[in-house]
């Protein structure tokens, strides 16, 4: 791993900064790292709230929306809520449509087959939608791209409201709104919305035709915080305040279908990782193994039995995901193994038969074996389909486009993307993308990087310390959990490999003229036993987080590297 040092901010503003909060110079820099400067942007940072939204109708066409909402309501119109079938899709159709059964009867949800229609808009959900009368349908975490899929709709004489987060197109769909603070000409302050938070500015502009605000809605925050933890967006600005508010649903009065499935799990109080990991896993797994249909309705259950009964239903889908997974990751590797292509700079496998819900999932495991740009395909119909991943830096959604002469569609974000092309363009669009990696893509970056924000002493971790870091929570793009570099660090004797399988490391690290002890913890690192035992000085990267053991709760190292 590439270790990699953050340069220290300018002493005056770190000084200005710690006397302004009265705190130690370590966490002043960590939060002018994460542009945290003055005493009001630290109120902000550590005390996110909701009165800082931003006014919904900032957002173009917001205005178009709610008014052919309320015309719909107001002409008894049918309104299908349509969405996709991961978990920024389900959740997003769960909020707009129980949000909109409380004003409305004729209110329906649509999520998309992921085996016969694909990602987005599908022509069989308009068939849907025209043999059932509906004349409104309202699209999120998706539609942004589907120009002739809309252009077809309102030839039926139906419209859509789109809610969409992703890329725009060169051209915009002809829709009675279009909401995606990506487009060009849209002036929204915040451009890092999911689509469940895109959503949640619709419901937010609706609300405040009848003078309610953010803080009458928190009912729907512990859906929104889901999406924003499982599509690893941005967590600064309103995500973050969203992401806080959620987490604080979440873990206090949770919707009946998240609470069901934490009753599955053992979680005092859940961060932004564990929604990541536990819930976020869960809801995809009824898209992936069956049908996003499954996941909605376990979203907007209100009755504890059948929410309990539902949840079970989709630990077992994602139990048949976690094998199913297994297998296609194993056969993968075995592939690339017998293909002998690891001088490649991209990871491209195909196999006809494998599973197309958890392709994504596998993808993901091949990028962290080979750390390369990946893209696994399979068949789809009568084309093939593939989830595309990156690695850190490199802008796998640019590479596809470069290769668009091949594809037949794709769509996606900077590190996770999906597209489908006709089989027989399947070799030369694997040339074309290897050659377009290999063309752009600093080679850096084929070597995993550690961004670390200070180098600090093992004295340095106080209680009073951790305190606060606790409070720059919640983690993740754009304000990472903080990453500590300490030297000349020795294990007090008590290292040794732990784990059923020994697979893990386990030490007490002390430094020298220091009284300071912590226990650090190594994750799939036993290998590097050797590096600390028998009193080797050592040096190490690692996040500081609490260890709960039979009711004691202590601080410790969660290592990320080690080297000599």
């Amino acid at each position: 791993m590439r270790w990699t040092l953050k340069p220290k901010p300018q002493a005056e503003k770190v000084e200005a900064l710690q006397k302004a909060l009265q705190i130690d110079s370590i966490l002043a820099s960590l939060l002018i790292q994460r542009g945290i400067e003055t005493y009001e942007d630290a109120k902000h940072f550590f005390r996110p709230s909701l009165d800082d939204l931003h006014d919904p109708f900032l957002m173009k066409d917001m205005d178009k929306a709610v008014a052919r909402i309320e015309k719909a309501i107001a002409n008894k119109e049918n309104i299908l809520v349509y969405g996709d079938y991961d978990v920024d899709g389900t959740t997003s159709v769960a909020l707009m449509s129980s949000y909109l059964k409380t004003k409305h009867n004729l209110v329906y949800t649509y999520i998309p087959n992921r085996y016969d229609e694909g990602y987005g808009i599908s022509y069989k959900g308009i068939n849907f939608a025209l043999e059932n009368d509906f004349s409104l349908i309202i699209a999120l975490d998706c539609g942004i791209k589907s120009v002739e899929k809309v252009a077809h709709a309102k030839k039926l004489g139906i419209d859509f409201i789109i809610c969409d987060h992703h890329r725009p197109g060169d051209k915009i769909p002809d829709a009675a709104a279009v909401l995606d603070p990506k487009q060009d000409d849209c002036e929204y302050p915040y451009k890092e919305l999911c689509g469940c938070g895109v959503g949640f500015k619709l419901v937010q502009a609706l609300a405040s035709k009848e003078g309610k605000t953010a803080n009458d809605l928190t009912e729907y925050l512990d859906l929104v915080a889901s999406a924003i933890g499982a599509d690893i967006v941005p967590i600064d600005g309103e995500n973050r305040i969203l992401a806080h508010s959620g987490l604080r649903i979440i873990n206090t009065n949770p919707r009946p279908g998240i609470k069901a499935i934490l009753n599955q799990v053992e979680k005092t109080e859940l961060t932004i990782t564990d929604v990541v990991f536990i819930v976020a896993p869960r809801i995809n797994a009824a898209g992936r193994m069956k049908h996003g249909n499954f996941a909605v309705a376990l979203l907007v259950e209100n009755d504890n039995d059948l929410a309990a009964k539902y949840a079970a239903e989709i630990n077992d889908y994602n139990l048949d995901r976690r094998e199913t997974d297994k297998q296609i990751t194993e056969a993968a590797l075995k592939q690339i193994e017998e293909q002998k292509e690891q001088n490649r700079l991209t990871t491209v496998v195909y196999h006809e038969n494998w599973h197309k819900g958890v392709i994504g999932i596998v993808a993901s495991r091949l990028t962290e074996t080979y750390y390369r740009p990946t893209l696994v395909f399979t068949k789809s119909g009568n084309k093939l389909a593939a989830s595309a991943r990156s690695v850190k830096g490199f802008d796998i959604y640019n590479a596809l486009e470069a290769c668009k002469e091949h594809i037949e569609q794709f769509g996606g974000h900077k590190y996770a993307a999906g597209l489908t092309l006709e089989e027989e363009n399947y070799e030369a669009f694997k040339q074309a993308f290897e050659d377009v990696v290999a063309k752009t893509i600093d080679k850096n970056l084929l070597t995993p990087e550690i961004k670390i924000d200070a180098k600090i002493d093992l004295k340095d971790i106080t209680p009073k310390f951790y305190r606060i870091l606790k409070q720059f929570a919640p983690y993740g793009p754009s304000n990472m959990t903080p990453i500590f570099l300490s030297e000349n660090l020795m294990d007090t004797g008590f290292g040794k490999c732990v784990g059923a399988d020994k697979k893990h490391l386990r030490l007490t690290a002390t430094q020298p003229k220091s009284s300071s002890k912590l226990i650090g913890i190594g994750f799939s690192m036993g290998d590097k036993y050797d590096m600390i035992s028998e009193g080797k000085p050592f040096r190490a990267v690692y996040s500081i987080d609490e260890n709960e053991w039979r009711g004691n709760v202590s601080l410790q190292m969660k290592l990320r590297d080690i080297k000599k």
